[in-house]
This record gives C-alpha cells, sequence and structure tokens, in this order.
C-alpha cells in the first residue's frame, strides 16, 4: 500500500506557529561598544566623570562672582576658604576663578589643535595612501621629516617670533602635530583600497573623492577617534609646556601653565600654587589618555552579538 501524508488545517498552523531558525544575527554599534567598555572599565567611568566635570566648571566660569584678572590687595596670599576655594594669588586674584578661566584656555587650545590635526592628518594620509605611487613616497618624505623634526624646540622659537595669542599656539601645535596622524591613516587606507566593495565602486564609475569620503573616510573613524582623544591630551602637555615657558597666552590672561610659571616663584612659601594647576593638568591629561586607550578598544575590528 501507498503510505499516504493527509493534511489538514492544524498542520499548517503548526508550521506557522514553528519558529524560524535563522541563525544568530551579529551586529556592531560603535556607541554601544564604546558604553560598554567604558561601563566596564571603572577607571574610564571616572575619567568620563571627571572631564564632564571640568569641562562644564570651565563652561561656567563666567558665573563666578570675582574677576580673574582683579586685583584685591587686601586679599594677597589669603588661604583657601567658603569665599576663596582656591585661596589667593600674590595680586589678591582669586585662584579658583582663575584656574577656571585657565582650563578654558587649555581645554580650548587642546581641542582646537586636535581638530586641525586631525583635518589635516587625514586628508593627507588618505589622499596619499590611496593614490599611491610617486605622490605616496614623495608625501610620506615630507611627513618623516616633520616626524624627525624636534617639535618642542621649534615651537619655542616660533613663539619666540611670533605675537603670543590662542590663535598662534594653535597654529604652532597643530603644524608639528599632524604627521603622526598622517601616518596612520595612510596604512588604514592602503588596507581599505584593496577591499571588494572599494574595487566594485570604482569598477561602476565613483571618483576618488567619493570613493575617499563614503567607503574608506568611514571605515577608517575608529583609529582617527582614538588618535584624536590622545592628540587633546599631547595638546594641553605642550600648551602647558609653552605657557610655562612664557611663550603661551599673554598676560594677565591665565592658563594651566601659565599659572603654574606664576607660582614657581613661591613655590617653597606657598607650595599650593603649584599643586592646583598642576593637579588639573595631571587629572586632565590621564582622562584623556585613559579614555583613548578604552576607544582604542571599543573601536577594534570585531563583531559583537
Amino acid at each position: 500500500m501507498e503510505n499516504k501524508v493527509v493534511f489538514n488545517e492544524n498542520s499548517f498552523k503548526r508550521l506557522e506557529k514553528k519558529p524560524k531558525d535563522l541563525g544568530a544575527v551579529y551586529h556592531r554599534s560603535i556607541w554601544k561598544d564604546i558604553k560598554k567598555e567604558i561601563k566596564s572599565n571603572k577607571m574610564a567611568i571616572l575619567a568620563v566623570i571627571y572631564l564632564a566635570i571640568i569641562i562644564t566648571a570651565c563652561l561656567l566660569a563666567p558665573l563666578s562672582p570675582y574677576d580673574p584678572n582683579g586685583l584685591s590687595r587686601a586679599d594677597k596670599f589669603a588661604e583657601p576658604s567658603l569665599q576663596h576655594l582656591f585661596g589667593c594669588d600674590e595680586f589678591g586674584r582669586d585662584y579658583f576663578t582663575r584656574a577656571l578661566y585657565g582650563g578654558r584656555v587649555s581645554l580650548l587650545v587642546g581641542f582646537s589643535a586636535m581638530l586641525v590635526t586631525v583635518c589635516i592628518g587625514t586628508t593627507i594620509g588618505i589622499f596619499s595612501g590611496y593614490i599611491g605611487g610617486k605622490l605616496d613616497m614623495l608625501l610620506m618624505r615630507f611627513t618623516d621629516i616633520f616626524l624627525a623634526l624636534p617639535s618642542m624646540l621649534l615651537m619655542i622659537v616660533l613663539n619666540s617670533f611670533l605675537k603670543p595669542s590662542m590663535t598662534t599656539l594653535i597654529c604652532v601645535l597643530s603644524l608639528f602635530s599632524w604627521a603622526s596622524v598622517a601616518r596612520i591613516t595612510r596604512a588604514e587606507t592602503m588596507s581599505l583600497k584593496q577591499r571588494d566593495y572599494v574595487i566594485a565602486a570604482k569598477n561602476l564609475g565613483a571618483g576618488n573623492i567619493q570613493i575617499a569620503v563614503k567607503h574608506i573616510l568611514p571605515n577608517i573613524l575608529g583609529p582617527v577617534i582614538v588618535a584624536a582623544s590622545l592628540g587633546v591630551a599631547s595638546a594641553i602637555l605642550s600648551e602647558s609646556s609653552l605657557s610655562f615657558l612664557g611663550l603661551g597666552i599673554s598676560v594677565p590672561n591665565a592658563s594651566w601653565g601659565s599659572m603654574l610659571q606664576g607660582a614657581q616663584a613661591f613655590v617653597l612659601d606657598r607650595p599650593m600654587l603649584a599643586v592646583y594647576p598642576g593637579a588639573l593638568i595631571l587629572l586632565t591629561v590621564l582622562s584623556f589618555n585613559i579614555l583613548g586607550d578604552v576607544l582604542r578598544v571599543a573601536l577594534e575590528p570585531k563583531i559583537t552579538k
């Protein structure tokens, strides 16, 4: 006898209700990865909290009732109190207010120099890596020259000739910082331009600029973001060093480096005048470095479920 398969309404209902096994679905969200890495690292959480507090405090510095450059002979070297949280300096200026305004200068210079550095370095790196050939060799030798130069010494020389200002600081810091970013982006671009989707886009008639902007740039954002976070820390350190040498922001405006310079004459009698700006520089640079390490781990090429 032939085996007959009998179908009824319940059979089709069971088929419809059967869960579809489509396999594991893998996806990746950059922001979710970053958030996950920060939550799993206690030091990163503390770094993010500190940066949020110091940036907010510096932005709200104009709300302080004290003039950062206002002189008061009666408050000369006043001790820390509820009225003056960090005390006063040798001219009776509120030290906490000056620290906030100095933070505005240091952070603004750091972020601005980082943006200029990333733009220049990324543009040269992508252009050099994608075009290749003699142009790549010429641009990389030019980049190597900047990497080999004693950057701090040349910064000091340039700042001594140029008029001290925030714009001068940003330009000088960017001039000697873009080369490392260009090297990173060039290496990533040389790897990406051999990928199938880039070759397919080229065969379909896409121009070099379109391929660079739509296909290469989005795929190298990870290393660029990490370099940017570390670049902020490096720029803040360089600005503080130049200001400490008297080649940064012009007097009487304050930055953390210039506050250290002013405090060195009283470091034996009033050591806290040097401790406050020094601690702010240390904690800010350390926080950006920790954040850079977290971003490097979070933005690694990987698949998360």
